[in-house]
């Protein structure tokens, strides 16, 4: 298991930028000592934002780079026009070797092209999937694809799932995750044509395969470890899932500030309060591992703050620890192959 750990990070990506990345990557290093970190873009800039008049501190460097992509840019123009953004260089030194990992928390169909662009895709894996864990009743429950491809042909959906099957057997350490396959009911009859399609394919691997699951096994996960969709779905589902996580939050607040009595309840319930605030929080879940590159890449909500963020780039050094690419890549040949034998 790797050690040492150098982690990238696309400092001008996101909603708030180097405002919110170098507090993260300040908390991250204070942490996790022995550890490096390489903040990619505007030198100035980056260097205002850090303490002690811009010196760095142990773990910590600078690598310039004199672009940086918008939210709304378009992925072609990205890839076409930004060849020196902050994104693009911080995958460039994933691509050399000079970093384990890259994390942004920039746009994010600029972040999957580019990638794509610079470190290849594993052999035998068409696309790459972004995956998630999220809260669940018992414990969490892992999620892919999270928006990287709406649409999506039955054999994309098997990749995912041999995909995040090798991911949370190492990040997990469940040997056999349970995979389920994300559609509108459990009978045989129902679902589109991929979905039909991945579910044949799925039953004859030897992964372990659970059939189909609904909406709400994402939040129980008494029946499963992994959720299957297409990107289109999958993100749909995540940003529904946060608007909830925000609703409930926020009425909890806006009930037990109502008056003396409620005020005086809510002392009480504090506890437990504290406690569901912190389990259904976001920010603790923060980091989405875009799958099937030759590399690591995690992308971060580009509207977190500097926990957040942190979250992610925990996120990325775990990946790297598990050798996650290799491993995939190995998993996805290996049931392949299974599914080529004749019965």
């Amino acid at each position: 298991m790797k050690q040492e750990i150098t982690i990238a990070l696309d400092a001008m990506g996101g909603d708030h930028g180097v405002s919110v990345v170098v507090p993260a990557a300040l908390s991250y290093l204070r942490t996790h000592p022995g550890q490096s970190i390489i903040l990619v873009g505007r030198e100035d800039t980056i260097r205002e934002h850090l303490p002690g008049k811009g010196s760095l501190p142990d773990g910590l460097s600078i690598h310039a780079a004199s672009q940086e992509v918008g939210m709304d840019e378009l992925p072609s123009q990205a890839l076409r026009r930004k060849k020196d953004s902050s994104m693009r260089v911080a995958l460039n030194l994933v691509k050399s070797g000079e970093a384990d990992a890259c994390v942004s928390a920039g746009n994010t169909g600029a972040l999957m092209a580019t990638a794509r662009f610079v470190l290849k895709m594993l052999p035998n894996v068409d696309r790459p999937a972004i995956i998630t864990a999220l809260p669940a009743v018992n414990g969490r429950t892992w999620m892919l694809d999270l928006g990287a491809n709406v649409d999506c042909s039955a054999e994309h959906l098997f990749q995912f799932a041999v995909m995040g099957s090798e991911l949370v057997s190492v990040v997990d350490d469940v040997a056999k995750p349970r995979v389920g396959l994300l559609n509108i009911g459990q009978e045989e009859i129902k679902g589109n044509e991929q979905v039909k399609g991945a579910h044949e394919l799925l039953r004859d691997a030897a992964l372990n395969y659970m059939g189909y699951v609904e909406g709400d096994d994402i939040y129980l996960n008494e029946e499963v470890d992994i959720v299957v969709t297409d990107g289109f779905i999958g993100n749909v589902a995540l940003k529904t899932s946060e608007g909830v996580a925000k609703m409930i939050r926020g009425n909890l607040k806006e009930g037990f500030s109502q008056n003396l009595l409620t005020r005086l309840s809510a002392l009480f319930a504090l506890p437990v309060l504290k406690g569901l605030s912190r389990r259904i929080d976001p920010r603790r879940y923060n980091g989405a591992s875009l799958l099937g590159l030759r590399g690591v890449v995690v992308k971060s909500h580009g509207g977190t703050d500097a926990l957040g963020y942190a979250h992610a780039i925990d996120i990325a050094a775990k990946t790297v620890r598990a050798d996650i690419a290799a491993r995939i890549e190995e998993g996805v040949t290996r049931h392949l192959e299974t599914l080529r034998k004749p019965a």
